[in-house]
């Protein structure tokens, strides 16, 4: 049983940390989230003295990531739904029209996004909708093409809104995907599957984790790469 608890935070110069004690760590981690915050995870028996030692010896690392961060989180102009505007699924995109009858809300139709007009005022959930119910039948389908070549059995896939993240593995080995990544190309859609299907051997981001996704993806750099650079992309909605 996975065993982890939340410490008072660390303030280190000017990076604060947010630090987990984990059971399972046998050595510290740090990991700089999407949104820019900064993780300190270690072993419970690990003193403050010994996490500042080793933010120290990381530093250079951390402000490198956190210039990455701040270059790619530049504003993306939200939606405005109107005739002719581009939206993504799986990677390309599909111009909207605006109709005033058809048998749905909204629906892809011939290469473009359909839109009655009465659905206007609440369109994004309309489209966060649709695109919820595509991705989990699509990346369901992936990753029971990836789990008996990874060797595990999820309990089931869930989408939602997991704010910065793409994915993650939860309890009762359950996977959850953002609903954003239907919105990715599906080379890198199944990167974050991979990625994920991997978590459940391995929790933390050890040589170990790598090993496994890379037997299933040999090039996953490139598309963790691409995702990396591109995934803000596809936030405007």
């Amino acid at each position: 049983m996975r065993a982890r608890m939340k410490s008072p935070g660390l303030q280190v110069d000017d990076l604060r940390f947010s630090v987990l004690r984990s059971t399972r760590r046998r050595t510290m981690q740090i990991t700089v989230e999407r949104d820019g915050q900064l993780v300190l995870t270690a072993p419970p028996q690990v003193g403050e003295a010994q996490l500042r030692r080793f933010v120290q010896e990381k530093r250079f690392w951390i402000y490198t990531k956190l210039a990455e961060k701040d270059r790619l989180q530049r504003p993306v102009p939200p939606k405005a739904f109107v005739d002719g505007e581009g939206f993504l699924y799986l990677g390309r995109s599909h111009r909207l029209k605006l109709v005033d009858c058809q048998d749905t809300l909204l629906k892809l139709a011939a290469g473009r996004f359909c839109l009655r007009q009465d659905a206007l005022p609440d369109a994004r959930e309309h489209f966060v909708r649709w695109y919820s119910e595509r991705a989990r039948i699509w990346l369901s389908s992936r990753v029971a093409d990836y789990q008996s070549r990874m060797d595990v059995t999820p309990a089931g896939v869930k989408v939602q809104d997991l704010g910065y993240r793409w994915g993650s593995c939860g309890k009762g080995d359950w996977l959850y995907f953002h609903w954003k990544a239907i919105l990715l190309p599906a080379r890198i859609a199944e990167y974050v599957v991979v990625h994920e299907i991997a978590h459940l051997h391995e929790p933390h981001h050890t040589p170990a984790f790598w090993l496994r996704v890379e037997r299933a993806m040999p090039d996953y750099l490139q598309r963790k790469a691409w995702l990396a650079e591109h995934g803000i992309d596809v936030e405007g909605i």
